[in-house]
């Protein structure tokens, strides 16, 4: 005998398998994964990270740019575009902050890099791998300098300053003689290392240890987020980006968060471009414009704002498509738009949507609820048979 509950809760199943297909194949799938052994979860995961790791290696061929771009520089590009996005997704997919400017981040870590390594550079030269926790912590400072007279502001007015402070990063290297404008700085530095032939190992034409390099820094910064997200902070960002207001109302100092979340943004946004700056060889101001700033965005709404893994996921798409498909390049911010739109009404949580727990029960039980009032006689029938 079936208990009312369990009655509900098998209709509930029954409709939402009816309704949405789509999710309750998801949800088998999920379940299938929870049931596996520990170990045999690990296996998968190990062998994802594997086949992840040595992608430039394996070049599959249904994925390979060849021969219009090189594969492995193509995947450095793919992943320094993902470590983009998963600075971009702190700010806006987690604080809910419409950020339009976050290009500049990436061109204060590119400038970094190359005053402190290029010799076109009167600055004092450090060793490459210095100027990567250096671009870090001078985009933290841009983005404290920004966040704090800004953070005030809200939606619309919030993405007109930060899109102003993109550009004005732009203008300024293009003005201020010491960043040389358009002739900008060749030879900018590179990690040490040789291979067993005696050439350099992280080559502007060799972009496989670019390539390991990101990813294992993009791993080290999801454990670190993932640590974030869990925390006090990561809940005050939840709680600013559902209801800023009402955030307050309960206590949480959102101000300060906001502040957090730009920091922590800025910080990977010039990691990213200090490895952009890097793997080039070359840093001038036709680099940093206002077009690539919105494929970050759309990286992060594609992949599915608040998903880490949606974010890297969006951020390599957008970077792998002009390059796997080079004769329609041109065309990119049309099939982004187009594919943005597609999105939005389709699936607009993106991607992979933000899987935050206690909102999506809070989603089902008022979903469970709306069905109920639309067939009151069908559930007292369920509850009935139930109680017998």
């Amino acid at each position: 005998m079936t208990t009312p509950i369990e009655s509900a809760a098998n209709e509930q199943a029954h409709l939402e398998e009816q309704a949405q297909p789509g999710e309750s194949r998801r949800g088998r799938l999920t379940e299938r994964w929870d049931h596996l052994e520990r170990w045999q979860q690990w296996g998968f995961l190990a062998l994802g990270g594997a086949l992840v790791f040595f992608l430039p290696v394996i070049n599959p061929p249904i994925l390979s740019t060849e021969p219009a771009n090189d594969f492995p520089i193509a995947c450095a590009n793919m992943a320094i575009y993902a470590l983009a996005a998963l600075g971009l997704n702190v700010v806006v997919g987690q604080a809910g902050l419409l950020d339009l400017g976050y290009i500049g981040f990436f061109a204060v870590g590119a400038y970094v890099t190359a005053l402190w390594t290029s010799d076109d550079s009167t600055f004092v030269h450090i060793p490459y791998l210095w100027t990567l926790p250096l671009a870090a912590i001078v985009t933290i400072a841009f983005g404290i300098a920004l966040g704090v007279p800004t953070l005030r502001l809200r939606g619309d007015y919030l993405a007109i300053v930060t899109l102003g402070f993109g550009e004005i990063i732009r203008l300024l290297a293009t003005i201020v003689p010491a960043l040389q404008g358009q002739t900008g700085f060749k030879n900018v530095g590179s990690p040490p290392g040789t291979a067993s032939d005696g050439t350099k190992l992280f080559a502007i034409n060799n972009g496989t240890p670019w390539y390991w390099l990101t990813v294992a820094l993009i791993v080290l910064l999801m454990l670190l987020l993932g640590n974030l997200e869990r925390s006090r902070v990561g809940r005050a960002w939840i709680a600013t980006r559902e209801d800023e207001d009402a955030a307050e109302v309960m206590g949480v100092p959102t101000f300060k968060f906001k502040v957090w979340a730009f920091a922590i943004g800025a910080a990977l946004g010039g990691l990213s471009g200090a490895l952009f700056g890097g793997l080039n060889g070359f840093v001038n101001n036709q680099k940093f414009d206002v077009q690539t700033s919105m494929l970050f965005l759309a990286a992060v709404v594609l992949g599915g704002a608040g998903n880490k893994f949606g974010a890297i996921l969006g951020g390599a798409f957008v970077a792998y498509l002009p390059l796997r498909f080079t004769g329609i390049a041109e065309y990119k911010y049309l099939i982004f738009g187009v594919t943005l739109v597609t999105l939005m009404i389709f699936r607009p949580q993106g991607l992979l949507g933000a899987r935050n727990h206690l909102l999506a029960y809070a989603g089902r039980a008022r979903d469970w609820l709306a069905q109920r009032e639309r067939h009151p006689q069908h559930h007292q029938s369920s509850q009935k048979e139930g109680r017998t």
